[in-house]
């Protein structure tokens, strides 16, 4: 009895603990929801301040650059600070940015806004798997994981659709306008319901950590983000290369201290590091997957803007149900089956994926991306929670900031590997006497498809290393 009643309780107690996390989930999902939902605006953006392709990439650069140097000091900020605190502060960034970018007159001030908007998600991301785990009980902590993974991944996956009704009805403005309006809901719950889980030990800041962390996070980032754009020119190989050593520097100091930055002594536990590998394939699958599609619908199937996003919706309302569903099951069978079955649903779709052409219809569009809305949330949570649910409680915060940091970097090399396999791809069928751009263009589709199927042979390969343990045996 006395075990039950302690794998039933949470470890900090609290009479409403969706109503805690509500201020995190909608903040997050305004976070991953702004990762996508430009993609399909930037040809308006290009147009409404006369800018280049790959000056209006900025807006997706500048803001993962910034998430990228935030995410890392989150543990430390929540050593430092109140959760609530830290929560109000993170949404009122996002809305201060966002309201800049909406009413910017320019393109200067519509990046400085974007920018801004990267402090919050950088913030809000880890901190909602953190907390998490000190407000639900054991055997409630998938489901909890499942509507973070409803979060993580529908909020990206319908960012195509939503953006797509409001470029068709209003413009590019109501895109961030509309961040306003959920961001405004979040500040709400957090301010009422958020709680303070963690003792504030306050350590002592290590300037030296902290500026490695800037410096090689944000160059790999910065990096990774600039290949499409500039190939492996000089100033792009110089910031991977300062950021790569900047990174191994970061990591040796932070195991010899004795109260680092950030604790990488998590990724010594199997479980967690295995977990943590899982979510970066997977998030890489996504990110790759949602980079490319509401572009080849646009340009392979010449189907436009507004119709484009609501080829993507079924599989987006798919993914939101998954999500959910991924948590329970987890709670009752563990991750070891589900992570399975999400990958190879996951190489099933993009194996469909490899057989369209210019000529392909909506429908078998959706057939082949609820294929993906089914693999990709059945590995997010279910691999996620198991990771995390095998740290102490003491490494539970970087746990969740390690995974966020890392999925942040997989996301901007995956897109940025995308990126460059689809300009590889239109540039060989035009180098071969093609003549047909949307065919080019399924053609480079394809070759990003292929990377993402290599992604998903990877991971499927990986999750046989998954373990499920009791969850009740998991140390306090």
């Amino acid at each position: 009895m006395l075990q039950q009643q302690t794998f039933s309780k949470a470890r900090v107690d609290v009479k409403h603990p969706y109503l805690v996390m509500l201020g995190l989930y909608l903040g997050t999902f305004t976070g991953m929801f702004s990762e996508t939902s430009l993609n399909i605006a930037l040809p308006q953006l290009m147009d409404a301040f006369n800018i280049s392709a790959g000056i209006a990439q900025w807006l997706v650069v500048g803001y993962m650059l910034v998430i990228g140097i935030i995410l890392p000091f989150t543990s430390l900020l929540m050593k430092c600070f109140s959760v609530r605190k830290l929560t109000v502060f993170a949404l009122g960034a996002f809305m201060v940015g966002s309201l800049i970018s909406g009413f910017a007159p320019n393109f200067k001030l519509l990046l400085a806004g974007r920018m801004i908007q990267g402090i919050g998600t950088g913030m809000v991301l880890p901190m909602m798997f953190s907390v998490i785990l000190e407000v639900f009980p054991p055997n409630k902590i998938g489901s909890a994981m499942g509507v973070a993974s409803l979060v993580v991944m529908f909020a990206p996956a319908i960012g195509p659709t939503l953006s797509g009704i409001f470029l068709g009805m209003l413009s590019w403005r109501w895109i961030f306008f509309s961040f306003v309006i959920i961001l405004a809901v979040a500040v709400f719950f957090a301010v009422i319901y958020m709680v303070n889980p963690y003792k504030l030990t306050k350590p002592k800041i290590d300037g030296i950590s902290c500026l490695s962390s800037v410096i090689g996070f944000g160059g790999i980032v910065l990096g990774v983000s600039l290949v499409s754009e500039f190939g492996f020119s000089v100033p792009v190989i110089m910031a991977l290369i300062i950021g790569i050593i900047a990174i191994v520097f970061y990591a040796k100091r932070q195991m010899q201290m004795e109260t680092p930055v950030l604790d990488l002594k998590a990724l010594t536990v199997p479980r967690f590091r295995t977990g943590a590998i899982l979510v970066m394939v997977n998030f890489g699958i996504a990110l790759s997957a949602m980079y490319l599609l509401p572009q080849y619908i646009q340009n392979g199937l010449s189907i436009p803007v507004a119709t484009a996003g609501l080829v993507l919706f079924p599989g987006g309302l798919i993914n939101a149900f998954v999500s959910y569903l991924s948590g329970t099951l987890y709670d009752k069978f563990g991750a070891k089956y589900l992570v399975k079955i999400g990958f190879f649903a996951s190489i099933m779709g993009m194996i469909l994926l490899l057989f369209t052409s210019s000529k392909s219809s909506a429908a078998y569009i959706i057939f082949c991306h609820i294929f993906l809305m089914v693999g990709i949330p059945l590995v997010m949570s279910p691999a996620q929670t198991s990771g995390l649910n095998a740290l102490p409680q003491k490494l539970s915060r970087d746990g969740s900031t390690i995974i966020n940091t890392m999925q942040q970097i997989v996301g901007a090399i995956s897109t940025a590997i995308a990126t460059c396999l689809l300009g590889i791809g239109q540039t060989l069928y035009l180098s071969d006497g093609g003549r047909n751009k949307a065919e080019a263009f399924v053609n480079g589709s394809h070759y990003g498809f292929y990377f993402a199927l290599a992604l998903s042979i990877i991971g499927f390969l990986i999750s046989f290393k998954i373990k499920d343990t009791n969850k009740a045996n998991k140390v306090y």
